[in-house]
Protein backbone atom coordinates (compact mmCIF):
# COMPACT_ATOMS: atom_id res chain seq x y z
CA UNK A 1 0.00 0.00 0.00
CA UNK A 2 1.45 3.57 -0.97
CA UNK A 3 2.53 5.75 1.53
CA UNK A 4 0.14 9.05 2.22
CA UNK A 5 2.35 11.88 0.62
CA UNK A 6 3.65 14.45 3.06
CA UNK A 7 1.55 17.75 2.38
CA UNK A 8 2.47 20.96 3.30
CA UNK A 9 -0.47 23.78 2.97
CA UNK A 10 0.21 27.35 2.08
CA UNK A 11 -2.72 29.68 2.40
CA UNK A 12 -2.56 32.88 0.98
CA UNK A 13 -4.12 35.23 3.52
CA UNK A 14 -1.99 38.73 1.47
CA UNK A 15 -5.05 40.55 -0.12
CA UNK A 16 -5.76 44.08 0.89
CA UNK A 17 -9.78 43.47 0.70
CA UNK A 18 -10.74 46.27 -0.88
CA UNK A 19 -14.05 45.77 -1.68
CA UNK A 20 -14.98 44.95 1.84
CA UNK A 21 -13.97 48.45 3.06
CA UNK A 22 -14.92 49.59 6.05
CA UNK A 23 -14.80 46.52 7.55
CA UNK A 24 -11.04 46.20 6.40
CA UNK A 25 -10.11 49.71 7.45
CA UNK A 26 -7.53 47.88 9.80
CA UNK A 27 -7.68 44.74 9.40
CA UNK A 28 -7.03 42.05 6.76
CA UNK A 29 -9.82 40.45 4.96
CA UNK A 30 -9.28 36.71 6.06
CA UNK A 31 -9.71 38.19 9.70
CA UNK A 32 -13.03 39.63 9.14
CA UNK A 33 -15.36 38.29 12.04
CA UNK A 34 -17.91 35.55 10.50
CA UNK A 35 -20.92 34.39 11.57
CA UNK A 36 -21.45 35.60 15.37
CA UNK A 37 -17.74 33.68 16.44
CA UNK A 38 -15.74 32.78 13.60
CA UNK A 39 -13.20 34.45 11.44
CA UNK A 40 -13.26 33.85 7.56
CA UNK A 41 -9.75 32.02 7.81
CA UNK A 42 -11.22 29.25 9.89
CA UNK A 43 -12.73 27.88 7.24
CA UNK A 44 -10.16 27.25 5.22
CA UNK A 45 -8.08 25.86 8.16
CA UNK A 46 -10.59 24.10 9.56
CA UNK A 47 -11.01 22.24 6.41
CA UNK A 48 -7.37 20.98 6.41
CA UNK A 49 -7.49 20.38 10.09
CA UNK A 50 -10.31 17.98 9.81
CA UNK A 51 -8.50 16.57 6.84
CA UNK A 52 -5.24 16.03 8.75
CA UNK A 53 -3.40 18.60 6.99
CA UNK A 54 -1.35 19.81 10.02
CA UNK A 55 1.72 22.00 8.48
CA UNK A 56 0.32 24.98 7.85
CA UNK A 57 1.89 28.36 6.76
CA UNK A 58 -0.41 31.32 6.42
CA UNK A 59 1.47 34.31 4.06
CA UNK A 60 0.25 37.23 5.16
CA UNK A 61 0.69 41.16 3.78
CA UNK A 62 -1.33 43.81 4.33
CA UNK A 63 -2.91 44.62 7.98
CA UNK A 64 -2.06 41.57 9.46
CA UNK A 65 -1.97 41.96 13.14
CA UNK A 66 -5.33 41.06 14.05
CA UNK A 67 -5.20 37.96 11.85
CA UNK A 68 -1.73 37.16 13.41
CA UNK A 69 -3.16 37.39 16.63
CA UNK A 70 -5.93 35.12 16.08
CA UNK A 71 -3.83 32.73 14.36
CA UNK A 72 -1.41 32.65 17.27
CA UNK A 73 -4.36 32.21 20.12
CA UNK A 74 -6.52 29.79 17.99
CA UNK A 75 -4.46 27.45 16.07
CA UNK A 76 -2.53 25.28 18.18
CA UNK A 77 -1.72 21.89 17.11
CA UNK A 78 0.73 19.24 18.58
CA UNK A 79 4.51 20.63 18.54
CA UNK A 80 5.42 17.06 20.19
CA UNK A 81 4.13 15.79 16.44
CA UNK A 82 6.09 18.48 14.48
CA UNK A 83 2.48 19.87 13.40
CA UNK A 84 2.04 23.61 13.14
CA UNK A 85 -0.43 26.71 11.59
CA UNK A 86 2.20 29.65 11.51
CA UNK A 87 1.76 33.22 10.03
CA UNK A 88 4.23 34.17 7.83
CA UNK A 89 4.31 37.93 6.84
CA UNK A 90 5.97 39.26 3.93
CA UNK A 91 9.82 39.10 4.31
CA UNK A 92 11.42 40.45 1.51
CA UNK A 93 13.79 37.87 0.90
CA UNK A 94 13.83 38.41 -3.16
CA UNK A 95 14.55 42.34 -2.43
CA UNK A 96 12.65 45.38 -1.52
CA UNK A 97 9.06 44.86 -2.76
CA UNK A 98 5.91 43.42 -1.36
CA UNK A 99 4.11 40.35 -2.78
CA UNK A 100 3.61 41.42 -6.55
CA UNK A 101 0.77 38.31 -6.74
CA UNK A 102 -0.35 35.15 -5.53
CA UNK A 103 2.44 33.34 -7.38
CA UNK A 104 5.21 35.74 -6.14
CA UNK A 105 4.18 35.52 -2.83
CA UNK A 106 5.24 31.60 -3.29
CA UNK A 107 8.10 32.29 -4.20
CA UNK A 108 9.27 34.32 -1.69
CA UNK A 109 8.34 32.16 0.37
CA UNK A 110 10.32 28.94 -0.96
CA UNK A 111 12.56 28.40 1.78
CA UNK A 112 9.64 27.37 3.59
CA UNK A 113 8.92 24.85 0.63
CA UNK A 114 12.84 23.84 0.84
CA UNK A 115 12.77 23.32 5.09
CA UNK A 116 9.43 20.83 4.96
CA UNK A 117 10.92 18.87 1.76
CA UNK A 118 7.15 17.68 1.04
CA UNK A 119 5.44 15.87 -1.56
CA UNK A 120 2.70 18.02 -2.26
CA UNK A 121 1.94 21.67 -1.72
CA UNK A 122 -1.65 22.51 -1.06
CA UNK A 123 -2.25 26.11 -1.94
CA UNK A 124 -5.74 28.08 -0.77
CA UNK A 125 -6.95 30.97 -0.42
CA UNK A 126 -7.98 32.19 3.05
CA UNK A 127 -11.28 34.11 2.41
CA UNK A 128 -13.69 31.60 1.04
CA UNK A 129 -17.04 30.22 3.00
CA UNK A 130 -17.09 26.51 2.36
CA UNK A 131 -16.30 23.15 3.40
CA UNK A 132 -14.23 20.62 1.81
CA UNK A 133 -12.43 17.26 2.24
CA UNK A 134 -9.08 18.24 0.55
CA UNK A 135 -7.66 14.72 0.75
CA UNK A 136 -10.02 13.94 -2.02
CA UNK A 137 -8.37 16.50 -4.14
CA UNK A 138 -5.19 15.75 -3.74
CA UNK A 139 -5.71 11.49 -4.33
CA UNK A 140 -7.23 12.76 -7.44
CA UNK A 141 -4.12 15.03 -8.39
CA UNK A 142 -2.02 11.72 -7.25
CA UNK A 143 -3.90 9.05 -9.67
CA UNK A 144 -4.18 11.33 -12.47
CA UNK A 145 -0.07 12.34 -12.44
CA UNK A 146 -0.84 15.95 -12.77
CA UNK A 147 1.35 18.37 -12.21
CA UNK A 148 -1.21 20.75 -11.07
CA UNK A 149 -5.21 20.20 -10.06
CA UNK A 150 -7.56 23.34 -9.93
CA UNK A 151 -10.53 23.32 -8.14
CA UNK A 152 -13.77 24.62 -9.69
CA UNK A 153 -17.33 24.66 -8.65
CA UNK A 154 -19.97 23.94 -11.18
CA UNK A 155 -21.84 27.63 -11.63
CA UNK A 156 -25.14 27.89 -14.02
CA UNK A 157 -23.93 29.74 -17.64
CA UNK A 158 -25.52 32.66 -16.99
CA UNK A 159 -23.50 33.86 -14.01
CA UNK A 160 -20.66 32.31 -15.24
CA UNK A 161 -19.04 35.42 -16.58
CA UNK A 162 -18.03 36.92 -12.62
CA UNK A 163 -15.78 34.37 -12.74
CA UNK A 164 -12.44 32.70 -14.16
CA UNK A 165 -13.63 29.75 -16.23
CA UNK A 166 -11.92 26.47 -16.81
CA UNK A 167 -12.49 24.47 -20.37
CA UNK A 168 -11.49 20.81 -19.79
CA UNK A 169 -11.62 17.69 -22.00
CA UNK A 170 -13.66 14.55 -20.67
CA UNK A 171 -10.56 13.22 -18.79
CA UNK A 172 -10.15 16.46 -16.84
CA UNK A 173 -7.46 18.27 -18.25
CA UNK A 174 -7.63 21.95 -18.82
CA UNK A 175 -7.37 22.74 -22.37
CA UNK A 176 -8.15 26.91 -21.52
CA UNK A 177 -8.58 29.20 -18.68
CA UNK A 178 -11.11 32.27 -19.82
CA UNK A 179 -11.29 34.82 -17.62
CA UNK A 180 -14.71 36.52 -17.05
CA UNK A 181 -15.59 36.07 -20.91
CA UNK A 182 -18.82 36.91 -22.02
CA UNK A 183 -19.06 33.54 -23.91
CA UNK A 184 -17.73 31.20 -21.61
CA UNK A 185 -17.31 27.29 -22.33
CA UNK A 186 -19.36 24.69 -20.73
CA UNK A 187 -18.88 21.87 -18.49
CA UNK A 188 -18.48 18.73 -21.10
CA UNK A 189 -21.36 16.38 -21.57
CA UNK A 190 -23.35 19.48 -19.49
CA UNK A 191 -24.65 22.73 -21.28
CA UNK A 192 -25.93 24.37 -18.84
CA UNK A 193 -23.40 24.87 -16.54
CA UNK A 194 -19.55 26.57 -16.29
CA UNK A 195 -16.58 25.29 -14.18
CA UNK A 196 -15.44 28.05 -12.58
CA UNK A 197 -12.22 28.28 -11.00
CA UNK A 198 -12.25 28.64 -6.82
CA UNK A 199 -8.29 29.98 -6.30
CA UNK A 200 -7.37 26.38 -4.84
CA UNK A 201 -4.79 24.55 -5.87
CA UNK A 202 -2.55 21.26 -5.56
CA UNK A 203 0.57 20.56 -6.72
CA UNK A 204 3.58 18.74 -7.39
CA UNK A 205 5.93 20.09 -5.47
CA UNK A 206 8.88 20.50 -8.08
CA UNK A 207 6.22 21.73 -10.57
CA UNK A 208 5.52 24.22 -8.32
CA UNK A 209 9.14 25.59 -7.32
CA UNK A 210 9.80 25.73 -11.75
CA UNK A 211 6.76 27.45 -12.39
CA UNK A 212 7.20 30.34 -9.40
CA UNK A 213 10.99 31.07 -10.31
CA UNK A 214 11.08 33.96 -12.50
CA UNK A 215 12.59 33.67 -15.52
CA UNK A 216 13.27 36.46 -18.34
CA UNK A 217 10.80 35.86 -20.80
CA UNK A 218 7.87 34.83 -18.36
CA UNK A 219 7.80 36.27 -15.07
CA UNK A 220 4.71 34.75 -13.29
CA UNK A 221 3.29 36.83 -10.50
CA UNK A 222 -0.51 35.25 -10.21
CA UNK A 223 -1.66 31.93 -9.52
CA UNK A 224 -5.07 32.24 -11.93
CA UNK A 225 -3.43 34.80 -14.23
CA UNK A 226 0.01 33.46 -14.96
CA UNK A 227 0.77 29.97 -13.66
CA UNK A 228 -2.33 28.01 -14.44
CA UNK A 229 -2.33 28.99 -17.91
CA UNK A 230 0.86 28.54 -18.14
CA UNK A 231 1.14 24.89 -16.73
CA UNK A 232 -2.13 24.48 -19.12
CA UNK A 233 -0.09 25.06 -21.88
CA UNK A 234 2.67 22.70 -20.70
CA UNK A 235 0.03 19.96 -20.52
CA UNK A 236 0.07 18.99 -17.18
CA UNK A 237 -2.78 20.84 -15.59
CA UNK A 238 -5.91 19.12 -14.60
CA UNK A 239 -9.53 20.29 -13.15
CA UNK A 240 -11.19 18.66 -9.58
CA UNK A 241 -14.69 19.20 -9.42
CA UNK A 242 -15.49 20.61 -6.26
CA UNK A 243 -19.25 19.12 -6.44
CA UNK A 244 -18.36 16.05 -6.10
CA UNK A 245 -16.57 16.63 -2.69
CA UNK A 246 -18.01 14.48 0.11
CA UNK A 247 -18.20 15.71 3.50
CA UNK A 248 -18.70 13.49 7.00
CA UNK A 249 -22.69 14.66 8.38
CA UNK A 250 -23.27 16.77 5.52
CA UNK A 251 -26.76 17.01 4.06
CA UNK A 252 -27.25 16.49 0.18
CA UNK A 253 -28.38 20.42 0.22
CA UNK A 254 -24.95 21.39 1.45
CA UNK A 255 -22.87 19.39 -1.43
CA UNK A 256 -21.37 22.28 -3.30
CA UNK A 257 -21.32 24.85 -1.20
CA UNK A 258 -18.93 27.38 -1.75
CA UNK A 259 -19.40 31.65 -1.22
CA UNK A 260 -16.66 34.27 -2.17
CA UNK A 261 -17.24 36.81 0.13
CA UNK A 262 -15.61 39.59 -1.36
CA UNK A 263 -17.85 42.37 -1.67
CA UNK A 264 -20.28 43.68 1.42
CA UNK A 265 -23.42 42.06 -0.47
CA UNK A 266 -21.86 38.48 -0.89
CA UNK A 267 -20.47 38.67 3.01
CA UNK A 268 -24.07 39.61 4.27
CA UNK A 269 -25.82 37.08 2.10
CA UNK A 270 -23.48 34.22 3.12
CA UNK A 271 -23.83 35.26 7.14
CA UNK A 272 -27.47 35.24 6.34
CA UNK A 273 -27.30 31.44 4.76
CA UNK A 274 -26.57 30.69 8.05
CA UNK A 275 -29.27 31.55 10.04
CA UNK A 276 -31.91 30.33 7.39
CA UNK A 277 -34.84 27.99 8.80
CA UNK A 278 -33.21 24.81 7.34
CA UNK A 279 -29.95 26.83 6.64
CA UNK A 280 -27.87 25.85 3.46
CA UNK A 281 -24.40 26.22 4.92
CA UNK A 282 -24.91 23.89 8.49
CA UNK A 283 -22.58 24.81 11.49
CA UNK A 284 -23.81 22.28 13.27
CA UNK A 285 -22.51 19.19 11.56
CA UNK A 286 -20.37 17.77 14.34
CA UNK A 287 -18.24 15.39 12.05
CA UNK A 288 -16.83 18.29 10.46
CA UNK A 289 -16.68 21.35 12.90
CA UNK A 290 -15.73 24.73 12.48
CA UNK A 291 -13.25 25.65 14.68
CA UNK A 292 -12.10 29.09 16.22
CA UNK A 293 -11.23 30.74 19.54
CA UNK A 294 -13.38 30.91 22.37
CA UNK A 295 -13.66 33.31 24.75
CA UNK A 296 -14.46 32.63 28.40
CA UNK A 297 -17.88 34.44 28.43
CA UNK A 298 -20.73 33.64 30.03
CA UNK A 299 -24.00 32.14 28.22
CA UNK A 300 -26.42 34.60 26.12
CA UNK A 301 -29.08 35.50 27.91
CA UNK A 302 -32.36 36.68 26.71
CA UNK A 303 -34.39 38.36 29.71
CA UNK A 304 -36.97 41.76 30.07
CA UNK A 305 -36.03 45.03 30.08
CA UNK A 306 -35.77 47.18 33.04
CA UNK A 307 -39.01 48.08 32.78
CA UNK A 308 -40.52 44.77 32.40
CA UNK A 309 -40.42 44.53 28.11
CA UNK A 310 -40.63 41.05 26.96
CA UNK A 311 -37.77 39.98 24.45
CA UNK A 312 -38.58 38.70 21.28
CA UNK A 313 -35.75 36.79 19.73
CA UNK A 314 -36.47 35.06 16.45
CA UNK A 315 -34.38 33.35 13.51
CA UNK A 316 -31.07 34.68 14.90
CA UNK A 317 -27.68 33.31 16.40
CA UNK A 318 -26.79 34.39 19.74
CA UNK A 319 -23.27 34.36 20.85
CA UNK A 320 -21.75 33.99 24.46
CA UNK A 321 -21.70 36.95 26.57
CA UNK A 322 -24.44 38.83 24.68
CA UNK A 323 -27.69 40.23 26.54
CA UNK A 324 -30.89 40.75 24.77
CA UNK A 325 -32.62 42.70 27.12
CA UNK A 326 -35.97 43.55 26.42
CA UNK A 327 -35.69 44.05 22.79
CA UNK A 328 -36.71 42.45 20.06
CA UNK A 329 -34.06 40.74 17.47
CA UNK A 330 -35.21 39.10 14.50
CA UNK A 331 -33.11 37.28 11.30
CA UNK A 332 -29.74 39.01 12.62
CA UNK A 333 -26.17 37.39 13.71
CA UNK A 334 -25.20 38.74 17.17
CA UNK A 335 -21.59 38.64 18.21
CA UNK A 336 -19.67 37.86 21.75
CA UNK A 337 -20.19 40.75 24.02
CA UNK A 338 -23.16 42.82 22.42
CA UNK A 339 -25.95 44.26 24.77
CA UNK A 340 -29.22 45.65 23.52
CA UNK A 341 -31.30 47.42 25.52
CA UNK A 342 -35.08 47.78 26.22
CA UNK A 343 -37.34 48.48 22.83
CA UNK A 344 -34.84 48.10 20.67
CA UNK A 345 -35.27 46.59 17.19
CA UNK A 346 -32.69 44.88 15.02
CA UNK A 347 -33.50 43.10 12.20
CA UNK A 348 -31.88 41.25 9.30
CA UNK A 349 -28.89 42.40 10.53
CA UNK A 350 -25.07 41.53 10.99
CA UNK A 351 -23.70 42.97 14.66
CA UNK A 352 -20.04 42.32 16.06
CA UNK A 353 -18.50 42.04 19.02
CA UNK A 354 -18.86 44.94 21.97
CA UNK A 355 -21.60 46.21 20.55
CA UNK A 356 -24.08 48.06 22.71
CA UNK A 357 -27.45 49.22 20.90
CA UNK A 358 -29.47 52.09 23.05
CA UNK A 359 -32.93 51.81 23.93
CA UNK A 360 -35.45 52.19 21.03
CA UNK A 361 -32.97 52.25 18.53
CA UNK A 362 -33.82 50.69 15.04
CA UNK A 363 -31.36 49.17 13.61
CA UNK A 364 -32.55 47.12 9.83
CA UNK A 365 -30.38 45.53 7.70
CA UNK A 366 -27.32 46.54 8.82
CA UNK A 367 -23.55 45.52 9.25
CA UNK A 368 -22.22 46.98 12.78
CA UNK A 369 -18.63 46.41 13.70
CA UNK A 370 -17.03 45.70 16.62
CA UNK A 371 -16.84 48.15 19.95
CA UNK A 372 -19.70 50.81 18.25
CA UNK A 373 -22.00 52.33 20.46
CA UNK A 374 -25.82 53.04 18.84
CA UNK A 375 -27.18 55.91 20.69
CA UNK A 376 -30.54 55.24 21.78
CA UNK A 377 -33.44 56.05 19.81
CA UNK A 378 -31.49 56.08 16.63
CA UNK A 379 -32.47 55.08 13.32
CA UNK A 380 -30.41 53.47 10.93
CA UNK A 381 -31.00 51.33 7.61
CA UNK A 382 -34.68 52.89 7.20
CA UNK A 383 -33.81 55.91 5.02
CA UNK A 384 -31.59 55.11 2.45
CA UNK A 385 -30.70 58.44 1.30
CA UNK A 386 -30.10 59.80 4.86
CA UNK A 387 -27.77 56.67 6.14
CA UNK A 388 -25.94 57.21 2.47
CA UNK A 389 -24.96 60.52 3.69
CA UNK A 390 -23.57 59.09 7.10
CA UNK A 391 -22.59 55.42 6.23
CA UNK A 392 -21.04 53.20 3.36
CA UNK A 393 -24.45 51.51 1.98
CA UNK A 394 -23.62 48.70 -0.19
CA UNK A 395 -25.44 48.42 -3.56
CA UNK A 396 -28.18 46.25 -2.37
CA UNK A 397 -28.74 48.56 0.68
CA UNK A 398 -26.91 47.24 3.48
CA UNK A 399 -25.61 49.75 5.57
CA UNK A 400 -22.17 49.35 7.45
CA UNK A 401 -21.05 51.27 10.54
CA UNK A 402 -17.35 51.14 10.92
CA UNK A 403 -15.43 49.83 13.92
CA UNK A 404 -15.65 52.23 16.98
CA UNK A 405 -17.96 54.65 15.26
CA UNK A 406 -18.57 57.59 17.64
CA UNK A 407 -21.84 59.06 17.14
CA UNK A 408 -21.95 62.77 17.99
Amino acid sequence: MALDPKVLVMVLAGGEGKRLLPLTNDRAKPAVPFGGTYRIIDFALSNFANAGYLKIVVLTQYKSHSLDRHISQTWRFSTLLDNYVTPVPAQMRRGPQWFRGSADAVYQNLNLIYDERPDIVAVFGADHIYRMDPRQMVEQHRTRGAGVTVAAIPVPRSEASQFGVIEADHDGRIIAFHEKSANPPTMPGDDTRCLASMGNYVFDTQTLIDIVTPNEEEPLFDMGGDVIPALTRQGVAQVYDFSTNVIPGQDERENGYWRDVGTIDAYYEANMDLIAPVPIFNLYNERWPVYTYRKALPPAKVSRGVGGEPAFVDGSLLSQGSIVSGSHVERSIISPRVFIDHDAHVTDSIIMEGVHIGAGARLNRCIVDKNVVIPNFERIGLDRAADAERYTVSDNGIVVIEKERRFG
